[in-house]
């Protein structure tokens, strides 16, 4: 069965949910710089004055050098060269009977396993941020105000009550939780990027469609004073691998391992879906 919100007026089905609105803001401010004053001294010998401290050229320029060393460091992006094709075995977990609307928190669970951590999709499920805005709907059976999916997760993730989904913000998190500031937060990157990381050994948890094809039925409610607006039919899965042609996942729902994907009939799904991938360094 997939993941889908069909308007019941009993119980629906629903999947994650899709915003106009960009949710992640990625402007930083910016620190202000030291005032700093240079000196030529009567041997043409350049020197600086620093924080009360003085330094000669060469001296910051060994300071400067190496402090874009350290920023290199510990940037994310990998300078491996991406490799034409890739598999990584992943261990395969289904949502299923327990978790009906869980497939993030269950494709979570197969790339912390596959990192090593000790964890299982129930163990996710309890530590999982929660959106806890009650369902409220119309006396037609319309939804008129739900929770936030970039918040916590919306709803009722076993099925027992309408569920609905979870964006990255709130599985960033989980996985810092359970690998401490090793989170990689792949969303609004291209695709290509996301296929450098599973190069790189890493799978990623991905949003889709529950058929990979692009959203056709669409829902709406309000938040507070936002607007949300989502496909009825919203997945997550692992992308474990790669070829010139397609990609490969697990899917928690299908319980399918190293499902074959047309590559560009998911991207265009992935986008769809505003370019949602998480996973860990």
């Amino acid at each position: 069965m997939k993941k889908l919100c069909l308007l019941a007026s009993i119980l629906p089905m629903l999947g994650c949910s899709h915003f106009n609105a960009d949710t992640h803001p990625s402007t930083e401010s910016k620190q202000p710089l030291s005032t700093i004053s240079v000196k030529e001294n009567t041997q043409s010998t350049s020197s600086v004055d620093f924080e009360n401290k003085r330094f000669t050229i060469k001296e910051l320029n060994q300071q400067v050098i190496y402090g874009k060393n350290e920023v290199n460091k510990s940037d994310s992006v990998s300078t491996t060269p991406k490799k034409n094709s890739a598999m990584l075995n992943v261990v395969l977990i289904k949502q299923n009977p327990e978790l009906r609307y869980g497939c993030e928190v269950t494709s979570l669970a197969m790339v912390l396993n596959f990192a090593g951590v000790k964890t299982s999709k129930m163990d996710l499920y309890r530590s999982i941020r929660k959106d806890v805005d009650p369902l409220i709907r119309s006396p037609k059976g319309d939804i008129v105000r739900w929770g936030n999916p970039a918040d916590g997760f919306v709803g009722d993730m076993t099925g027992r009550r309408a569920g609905y989904a979870v964006f990255d913000q709130p599985m960033i998190a989980l996985i810092n939780q359970k690998l401490p500031g090793r989170a990689i937060n792949l969303t609004n990157m291209p695709f290509e990027r996301v296929l450098e990381h599973v190069s790189a050994g890493y799978p990623v948890v991905v949003w889709t469609t529950g058929d990979y094809r692009l959203p056709d039925r669409w829902e709406g409610w309000y938040h507070g004073k936002q607007y949300i607006k989502t496909p009825l039919d919203l997945h997550a899965v692992v992308l474990v691998g790669y070829d010139t042609n397609y990609i490969y996942l697990n899917d928690p729902l299908s319980g399918k391992k190293q499902v074959r994907v047309g590559k560009q009939q998911f991207i265009s799904s992935w986008k769809a879906l505003k370019s949602r991938a998480v996973s860990y360094k």
